[in-house]
């Protein structure tokens, strides 16, 4: 299983990085058809974002044995949130997208993002707390 999700990760991180990075590129080669709308852009963008959280939780997962698969996957949501957040920031901004919903997004997003941030910092504390609690004993 261990291999299997080191070369998922992978997969899916590159796929997702290429996206990301280039979406008009990528989406031309994985489906042979341009990708020429902002809207377009934004979505495979996104896309790319989940994919990439999907390969973090993937590596995270590999080593089943050490840390929390939980914290791996809030690790993982943790950067979907904020790339999510970006790519829905430059849409607005530089893009000139604009809707009802487009900032409630950002703002969804970053809070969600803060919420991961804070949940893993207090997860932190309590096994740094439970190590101290095990040498004292």
């Amino acid at each position: 299983m261990k291999l299997l999700l080191i070369i998922s990760a992978a997969v899916e991180g590159a796929t997702g990085l290429a996206l990301l990075v280039m979406p008009k590129v990528s989406v031309s080669m994985l489906l042979g058809v341009p990708l020429d709308t902002p809207a377009g852009l934004v979505a495979a963008r996104i896309a790319g974002a989940a994919l990439i959280a999907l390969a973090i939780a993937c590596w995270q997962a590999r080593n089943g044995e050490r840390g929390s698969p939980v914290s791996g996957v809030v690790k993982a949501m943790l950067f979907y949130n904020f790339a999510a957040a970006l790519v829905l920031v430059y849409a607005g901004i530089r893009l000139e997208l604009s809707s009802a919903l487009l900032w409630p997004a950002i703002v969804l997003h970053l809070c969600l993002g803060a919420w991961c941030v804070l949940n893993l910092r207090l997860t932190r504390r309590k096994l740094s707390r439970a190590v101290v609690d095990q040498v004292d004993s």
